[in-house]
């Protein structure tokens, strides 16, 4: 043993010895003197030279000499940065200069960069709030305009623009007696729009907007909006008015069409030449209103003050002209600096103003009767004036250009003295520093500044009216409505952005109203771009995109509009939707979305409307007599671009009888579906609303009457015309019969009752087993609203039996009569009960238990 364990030491320090070597120490040392020397060896070692060791050698395999930038950069002397680092001489002037030169250099890129980043965050943060606000506003909208709405509300809200379901949505916040008031003014001018497209004439919209909004002058905002309303009669050329078609030289063919005449050129190429000539009329346009705007001014100011002005006798427009300069700026005996008297009057500033107002021709007269003293001062200006006056354009040849620029740089560039006026007009005739956007004592209000560029404008120069807009929308909203609120869409309106100009518009509540009907309006001249479906938002009707124009959502804006008021008058709201259609024409399948999504509108209309005589107006319905008449949809059917009679039915009241079926309006679908032709559909849906109803008890369900009344009549109409005849009729007529009989039991008539019940062969009361076997058996072929109501008719049939026997019983009629009879009613009993047994699990447990209860009464 004694061996064995000897050996198995040995063996064991056998073990490692392959692991030995001879070369190395041994360690004779405990485990915790290791630990102990180890932490000795890690303390004696810098926390971070290995890391640093390691990145120098990185970087010095980069030829970059780490240790020598940072010593550079610890004895930086931060007080030299903007110091040369060469020491310039005192004689060193070109030295001096470079070094300015180059300090001016860094801290305008410096301060620039501030600026853009300034910039970019104050945009970001009103870019940010702005959408919050238009989210929260549209939430608002949904909820009904209040912030506590119930369920409902809640659950509309979650419906989107385009789903079926939104035909439920809320109908928004509560109108006010002066919104109210405001729409009705709007609404005549929309109807009479839609009464001459019918008639296939054109309609002077513009203007019939413009008596809407001149009858609205209690609203702060309206004389702008007339404005904006007046820039668009003027850009589109529209007259106040069109003669009557009867007047023997207004035949329909010889009447100017006005419906989608520019949308061609407008949805076009923007680099076409019609584009072009379509931009000149838009800036025309846009400069003759703002020249009639001020000539009211002119006029009304005169008018104000006529003892200062001094008007005279003569009313001609020069001698305004003089009575408002004298006024402006004639003080104490004396002209203001820089106006320049010729031949005894301020003569430039005249010429400038009465071009300013739009007469041109007038400022020629009058620069030709002073003719002599002008070119004693500036001898080629009457040749140049006469030229721009009279070319259509406004616009000098090159030659004429080059020679104003000359006598421009020599004699007023750079003059403290020189006239604005003349300067002004010489920048208008030669188109001179389009850059230079302002002239002192001369664009001093926002319109005279606007007049002015959109006179500056020149479609080959200067990217036009395009680069105008870009100059523009660069300023921003901010920069026009500091002073006075509501500047900007005009703005925008003016220089040809339609579709910002009424989502501007869009974007305050007070100017709402207005916002929809000049999208209509300009829909309507062809002047509006849609997006398409897949690019409208939710939340903003304005589309914007870097690859395409901007485009605003026509059918968005008017549902929005109209859901205020569409159950209360869906007549009006109809109006509107007929609107959508206007730019049926646009490509790219646009066109088309517009028209399906108009259909759909429609559709709403239909299923949020009240019922009653107001409703079948709308639709149509039938006379007493069976014949059919026509609803206001139908007869505006060419409006909604609907080719027949077939498509209107499919598109229009077959689905909104859908529609209506799924929010629960079934007297409306019944009669939709039977104004469509769909005879089957009707009698299917009457006997479905009829099982639904049957089980309600009489005279609580005001819904019900007016299914069962409904049934009644168009069962008598199809019964006389032979129309649905089946199935579904049958279980129709029978269920009417049930109601019959349930209301007979109401008024305690129940002889009546049981013989009603025998009357629709429903139940076999005649003892036969074979028949009530073979009924039992026939049961499950009968309409669906026959089985559900299975409960209903059995036990009314049973309680009838039960209370004409306890009748009977209790009558004072003779013994072997009364026998009889209560022997029949037994009978009866009996039938039921072995008919209610074979079909015992069509029913629950406590209407069998009710039924045998009755028939053990009867029995004894």
């Amino acid at each position: 043993m004694a061996s064995d364990l000897s050996s198995l030491l040995n063996s064991s320090r056998a073990l490692n010895s392959h692991l030995s070597r001879p070369d190395l120490p041994s360690v004779n040392l405990s485990l915790d003197q290791i630990e102990a020397q180890s932490r000795r060896l890690v303390s004696r070692q810098p926390g971070a030279s290995s890391d640093a060791d390691r990145a120098n050698y990185l970087l010095a395999q980069a030829h970059v000499d780490a240790p020598a930038l940072a010593n550079s950069i610890a004895h930086l002397n931060t007080s030299s940065t903007f110091s040369p680092l060469q020491p310039l001489q005192d004689t060193d002037v070109s030295g001096y200069l470079r070094h300015a030169h180059e300090q001016n250099l860094i801290s305008t890129i410096e301060e620039g960069r501030r600026e853009t980043q300034e910039h970019f965050y104050r945009l970001l943060e009103e870019r940010s709030h702005k959408d919050w606000e238009a989210k929260k506003r549209r939430v608002f909208e949904e909820l009904g305009g209040r912030a506590t709405s119930d369920s409902k509300a809640l659950a509309e809200m979650k419906k989107s623009f385009h789903g079926k379901a939104a035909l439920a949505a809320s109908t928004g916040p509560s109108l006010t007696l002066q919104m109210q008031s405001k729409m009705m003014a709007y609404d005549r001018a929309i109807s009479e729009l839609n009464a001459a497209r019918l008639r296939g004439t054109s309609c002077p919209i513009i203007h019939l907007l413009m008596q809407a909004a001149a009858s609205l002058n209690s609203e702060p905002s309206s004389q702008q909006i007339l404005q904006n309303f007046h820039v668009l009669a003027k850009i589109t050329s529209e007259p106040p008015a069109l003669p009557p078609v009867e007047h023997a030289g207004a035949h329909i063919l010889n009447a100017p069409l006005f419906e989608r005449k520019y949308a061609r050129v407008y949805l076009g190429d923007s680099d076409s030449r019609e584009a072009a000539a379509l931009r000149i009329q838009i800036a025309k346009g846009s400069r003759e209103a703002l020249e009639d705007q001020f000539w009211d001014i002119i006029e009304r100011t005169i008018q104000s003050r006529p003892m200062e002005a001094r008007l005279g006798g003569d009313p001609s427009v020069a001698n305004k002209i003089r009575a408002f300069l004298l006024m402006r700026y004639y003080k104490n005996g004396q002209w203001e600096d820089r106006i320049e008297l010729v031949a005894g009057q301020p003569l430039w500033a005249k010429l400038y103003y009465l071009v300013r107002t739009g007469h041109a021709q007038e400022a020629l007269d009058e620069a030709l009767k002073s003719q002599q003293a002008i070119e004693h001062r500036e001898d080629s200006f009457i040749n140049h004036f006469r030229s721009w006056v009279e070319s259509p354009e406004r616009r000098l040849p090159k030659p004429h250009r080059d020679h104003l620029q000359t006598v421009y740089n020599a004699h007023m560039l750079h003059s403290a003295s020189a006239d604005p006026f003349k300067l002004a007009l010489y920048k208008l005739m030669g188109k001179l520093e389009p850059s230079r956007r302002t002239v002192s004592q001369v664009t001093m209000t926002t319109e005279d500044w606007l007049w002015f560029q959109l006179a500056m404008v020149d479609e080959e120069e200067e990217g036009g009216l395009r680069g105008l807009t870009e100059v523009l929308l660069s300023y921003g909203e901010r920069h026009f409505d500091g002073t006075k609120k509501g500047v900007w869409p005009g703005v925008l309106l003016m220089c040809g952005q339609f579709e910002r100009s009424v989502a501007a518009l869009w974007e305050h509540p007070e100017t709402e109203i207005e916002a929809v009907h000049l999208a209509i309006a300009l829909a309507y001249h062809g002047l509006l771009r849609v997006p398409s479906r897949a690019e409208t938002s939710d939340i903003s009707p304005l589309t914007l995109s870097p690859l395409s124009p901007p485009a605003l959502s026509l059918p968005m804006l008017i549902w929005r509009y109209v859901r205020q008021f569409v159950k209360m008058d869906a007549k009006e709201a109809l109006q509107y939707v007929y609107c959508v259609c206007l730019s049926a024409d646009q490509g790219d399948g646009v066109g088309r979305e517009n028209v399906e999504t108009a259909w759909e509108l429609v559709r709403r209309i239909i299923v949020l409307a009240h019922s009653g005589p107001a409703w079948e107006e709308l639709v149509g319905g039938f006379r007493p007599d069976g014949t059919r008449f026509s609803g206001i949809i139908e007869q505006g059917a060419t409006l909604l671009h609907l080719q027949n009679t077939a498509q209107y039915n499919e598109q229009i009241l077959i689905r909104a009888a859908r529609d209506s079926e799924e929010n629960d309006r079934i007297p409306e679908a019944i009669k939709l579906y039977n104004l469509a032709g769909d005879y089957g559909t009707v009698i299917s849906c009457l006997a479905q609303a009829l099982g639904n109803t049957l089980a309600q008890p009489a005279g609580e369900s005001d819904k019900g009457k007016i299914i069962e009344r409904t049934a009644v009549e168009i069962l008598r109409h199809y019964e006389r015309t032979n129309r649905a005849v089946g199935k579904d009729r049958d279980a129709a007529v029978r269920l009417l019969r049930i109601r019959e009989a349930l209301n007979a039991k109401s008024s305690g008539r129940f002889d009546v009752v049981l013989e009603i019940i025998e009357s629709t062969d429903l139940i076999p009361l005649d003892g036969d087993v074979a028949k009530i076997t073979r009924k039992a058996e026939e049961f499950k072929d009968l309409h669906d609203a026959l089985q559900r109501n299975l409960q209903v008719y059995l036990p009314l049939t049973m309680e009838a039996l039960a209370a004409v026997h306890q009748s009977i019983k209790n009558s004072a009629t003779a013994e072997t009569t009364r026998q009889m009879t209560l022997t029949t009613l037994r009978k009866k009993s009996r039938s039921l009960m072995v008919f209610g047994g074979i079909l015992k699990y069509r029913m629950s447990p406590d209407v069998y238990s009710y039924l045998a209860r009755l028939d053990v009464e009867i029995a004894l």
